[in-house]
């Protein structure tokens, strides 16, 4: 059986007041998803609400936004623009007139079942450059910013990236990070090649895996928290959530980081005890989040 490894390392979120509101505990805004992969999104987006969001908005493509506003009640959608393959065709100026300014969100995820074409290698990168908030980066949006010419874009906000070893591997090559990626790789080059991207780009890196790794490019942090079972689809989807959950509640963005990492590994650690790590899957991750905050 596979305990919970939940450590006192953070002091986690302040306690609530009697007299809060939802507006008190986030306002998030999740772009993604498309017809080929509608669940992606609305697992980041269940995972937010489990995590403590406040208020929890999906913008998608029209041509699935049915689907994904059925995976929970909980979730506000909005519909938008799709091109003929099914995935988002806005651009950055036309999204805000739907979406409304993006300094009204306390974060913003981009990426989870986004899929990958030029224009939405644009979008990513506006945003990217252009959101002065708080900005999670994952799957397609990941993909799409290592074909961003002349390499990430200068972020104008704090910026998490959260990357498997494969995407990973795609924005070193992209960003000319001096490291031979054709090579055999040990961890612990990924792990420096992490602190060298985090310090350069100005964001922080958690490098999924075995021991996740957080950096920003000086704290170097690994997670002991998870097990073999998360590796399911959708896993990653639900961090990028939970992650963005903290970072909306007013966390410091390296500590919601770290700490979204470990709840988020806990909550698999409580999954593979109660089901076994063959039979897991992410959407118990998500199940698992109210007792792993809760310890």
């Amino acid at each position: 059986m596979v305990e919970s490894k939940l450590s006192a390392e953070f002091n986690g979120l302040p306690q609530r007041s009697a007299d809060s509101h939802k507006g008190d505990y986030g306002k998030l805004l999740l772009i993604g998803g498309s017809c080929t992969m509608p669940g992606a999104i609305a697992l980041s987006a269940m995972a937010s609400l489990r995590s403590g969001a406040g208020l929890v908005t999906v913008a998608t493509a029209a041509t699935v936004h049915s689907i994904v506003a059925g995976f929970d009640p909980c979730v506000m959608t909005i519909p938008l623009r799709c091109s003929a393959n099914g995935t988002i065709a806005e651009d950055a100026d036309s999204l805000s007139q739907v979406v409304g300014p993006m300094e009204q969100y306390d974060a913003i995820v981009i990426g989870p079942g986004l899929g990958k074409s030029t224009e939405l290698g644009s979008l990513v990168s506006e945003l990217y450059g252009k959101v002065h908030g708080p900005l999670i980066v994952d799957a397609d949006g990941l993909n799409l910013l290592a074909r961003a010419a002349g390499g990430l874009p200068v972020p104008s906000g704090p910026r998490v990236l959260t990357p498997h070893a494969g995407e990973f591997v795609r924005l070193l090559q992209h960003n000319h990070q001096g490291v031979d990626v054709d090579g055999v790789l040990t961890r612990d080059d990924f792990e420096q090649a992490a602190v060298e991207l985090a310090g350069k780009s100005q964001t922080v890196i958690a490098l999924k895996g075995n021991a996740t790794f957080v950096t920003d490019g000086s704290m170097k942090w690994h997670n002991k928290t998870g097990n073999a079972g998360m590796a399911t689809a959708g896993s990653g989807d639900v961090l990028t959530g939970v992650i963005a959950a903290l970072i909306g509640q007013g966390m410091n963005v390296c500590d919601a980081v770290r700490l979204g990492v470990q709840v988020h590994g806990c909550a698999g650690d409580l999954a593979a005890a109660e089901l076994g790590m063959v039979s897991m899957t992410a959407l118990d991750i998500i199940d698992f989040l109210s007792v792993a905050f809760q310890q």
